[in-house]
């Protein structure tokens, strides 16, 4: 373990001693219910409340904030990672200015999302399109720089989405420190389609960027998808090993032909190198726990395999150097709080299990 993954755990030690993890948290306090400096923290996280480019039901933007306000029911202990919060866990203020660039962007997308991409010669729609990329560029770049700020820094960065399109800057930063770096890809869908209807941070195309722009990528595990079109198979196909499909109708057979799931974890596991970022959506679970996610599809992992599989990377001698968690998205109604539940949950789990897998290389939790 290097001193830049002990630093800031080491001086954040004294001022968590004063938070009591049995006590409730306060309605107005930080994430997890934690009030924790940034330059305390060995956990950064950034909101992206990004979403123009949905291409079926909008909400995702509301994710972190969501999130943020059912986190504050998670227990700070967690049986198999410890406790995590010792870390020191901070969320940082949405970008500047991304509201107005999310609805702008979205107002732009729409006639063209209206159209299923299909915009011909109209030189109207051309040009939205390319505002719509313009500011999907922006978001990129800017999560890109904070990243970069952070890593440098030292932090265990993560971010919070927002569509599935937000965390490519962050990935990018990450294969950049991390030569051959993988991916663990949690997701219902491939994601690999080429500028989808057009939009070149399309959610639906987050994947494929990360191969055109991150060449420092060593291998993209994919896990539990359920739904890819042609391109996208063709391309795993013609991957040369770089993409590892596990689709969900195979871990289907292979749970009901008696394997053990956590040997299944193990098998998908050794398809990663050394260093792994998590690139969880939330619809790769079973659509029961994220109901309101913006494109929810039958079948996925369950919230204890999730955690199994989570369990079975930070045991394995593997560093994870980054995650993201997105696509979480409330319902209408105020008081349903479900997916901002599940979502705050496996936020959690996916902080400790990086912290599990850097701290502690043999498996055993030491947060």
């Amino acid at each position: 373990m290097g001193g830049d993954d002990l630093g800031p755990l080491r001086r954040y030690a004294a001022a968590v001693s004063t938070i009591d993890p049995n006590a409730a948290a306060r309605p107005d306090s930080g994430l997890f219910g934690l009030d924790t400096p940034a330059e305390q923290a060995g956990v950064i996280l950034l909101p992206v409340p990004f979403d123009a480019t949905t291409s079926y039901h909008r909400g995702a933007a509301l994710g972190p904030t969501a999130i943020l306000q059912a986190s504050r029911q998670v227990e700070l202990y967690d049986h198999e990672t410890g406790h995590p919060y010792r870390a020191g866990i901070h969320l940082l203020p949405p970008p500047d200015g991304i509201d107005l660039w999310n609805e702008e962007a979205r107002a732009a997308a729409e006639p063209i999302l209206a159209r299923g991409g299909e915009i011909g010669e109209d030189a109207a729609l051309r040009a939205r399109l390319a505002r719509v990329n313009e500011l999907g560029e922006r978001v990129a770049e800017v999560v890109e720089r904070t990243a970069e700020h952070w890593l440098d820094a030292g932090r265990l960065f993560g971010v919070v989405g927002g569509d599935h399109s937000v965390p490519l800057g962050a990935i990018c930063a990450c294969a950049r420190r991390h030569p051959g770096l993988g991916i663990l890809h949690i997701d219902a869908h491939a994601d690999l389609r080429r500028a989808y209807q057009g939009f070149v941070h399309s959610h639906a195309s987050i994947m494929a960027n990360v191969l055109e722009r991150a060449p420092q990528l060593g291998r993209l595990v994919q896990v539990a998808v359920r739904d890819l079109c042609p391109e996208e198979l063709e391309r795993i196909q013609h991957s040369n090993g770089r993409v590892v499909l596990f689709h969900d109708a195979e871990l289907w057979r292979a749970r009901h032909s008696g394997e053990p799931f956590v040997r299944i974890c193990e098998r998908i596991v050794a398809e990663l190198p050394a260093e792994v970022y998590i690139s969880f959506d939330i619809d790769g679970l079973d659509p029961a726990l994220c109901p309101h996610t913006g494109t929810p599809v039958p079948g996925g992992l369950g919230f204890a395999e999730a955690c199994a599989l989570l369990s079975a990377l930070s045991g394995s001698g593997r560093r994870v150097v980054g995650f993201d968690l997105c696509e979480v998205a409330p319902g209408p109604d105020p008081h349903d709080e479900w997916d901002g539940n599940v979502g705050a949950r496996i936020l959690y789990k996916l902080i400790g299990h990086a912290l599990r897998s850097r701290f502690s290389p043999s498996g055993a939790s030491s947060c």
